[in-house]
């Protein structure tokens, strides 16, 4: 799933992630801008790593905070991912349960965040709250080329003070580290928000052909470490922690679900069987 408002390059974020027109970029009538995204919009695709065939599903949210009252603008994407939950609960408890069930769970948020060099906004720190305890979230600053290195450093160190102020817990959490994980794991808590660049034009460097936004100052190259950490953000969700991912969905977010659901059908069974025994 991608959280964010209208204009991050979220669309083209993914499609740079999995080289792949996975979402592809909507335009107004006038053609000049993309269009804002009216509506949640699922889309199922494959791609190939390594000789290893990848099956995903990605979600595209509205593009929250554009309005004048942004007041519930989250409720879309809980919404969202509650129903995946309360749709993989009843295929569980079904009678006659296939064998494998089809897991339409979010197993991870993508938090786009403007470049703002300060820090989380008021309505960022409200999204973030509303969604920590129930997805994997990993916050992005999107288009961090418009930031020298040294905003960028700034911004990651306000934004990181800022998460653990208002205890906002982001992927991946020491708490589930298992002790193999630990120095991977600490090296991407380092990076956390990830500053990212997306691209989908291919430039010739020196004979090479690689993805890079062209800007009035020169070529920032997607995949290249020490221009943005695109690489680093791909090689966790696609080559190192895809599994781990699915795997704390299923263990802590909906297994909280699932309990809190369960919960409340005992309850409802318990009130119905108390008004029985009056009657």
């Amino acid at each position: 799933m991608v959280v964010g408002r209208s204009g991050l390059g979220k669309s083209t974020l993914i499609n740079t992630l999995f080289r792949s027109s996975v979402l592809p970029r909507t335009c107004s009538v006038s053609g000049s801008e993309p269009a804002k995204t009216a509506e949640i919009r699922t889309t199922q695709t494959a791609i190939h790593e390594n000789g290893i065939r990848l099956d995903l599903t990605v979600t595209d949210t509205p593009g929250y905070g554009d309005r004048i009252d942004n007041t519930n603008c989250w409720e879309p994407a809980l919404e969202y991912i509650n129903e995946q939950y309360e749709k993989y609960l009843i295929e569980e408890q079904g009678a006659e349960r296939t064998r494998w069930i089809h897991d339409t769970r979010v197993h991870c948020c993508l938090y786009f965040i403007p470049p703002t060099g300060h820090g989380l906004r008021p309505l960022d720190l409200e999204v973030l709250q509303r969604l920590h305890n129930v997805v994997n979230i990993i916050p992005v600053i999107a288009k961090a080329d418009t930031l020298t290195l040294d905003e960028r450093q700034e911004f990651k160190k306000n934004i990181q003070q800022d998460l653990a102020r208002h205890r906002i817990g982001v992927y991946p959490l020491a708490k589930y580290d298992h002790p193999d994980d630990y120095g991977v794991n600490e090296s991407y808590r380092k990076m956390v928000p990830f500053a990212v660049v997306g691209s989908e034009q291919i430039h010739n460097v020196s004979g090479r052909m690689v993805l890079g936004r062209q800007n009035g100052w020169g070529l920032v190259q997607v995949e290249d470490p020490s221009h943005c950490e695109f690489h680093h953000l791909r090689n966790l969700l696609i080559r190192n922690r895809m599994q781990d991912l699915i795997e704390l969905t299923s263990a802590i977010h909906y297994e909280a679900f699932r309990r809190r659901r369960l919960m409340e059908t005992n309850g409802m069974i318990d009130m119905c069987s108390l008004n029985e025994s009056h009657i």
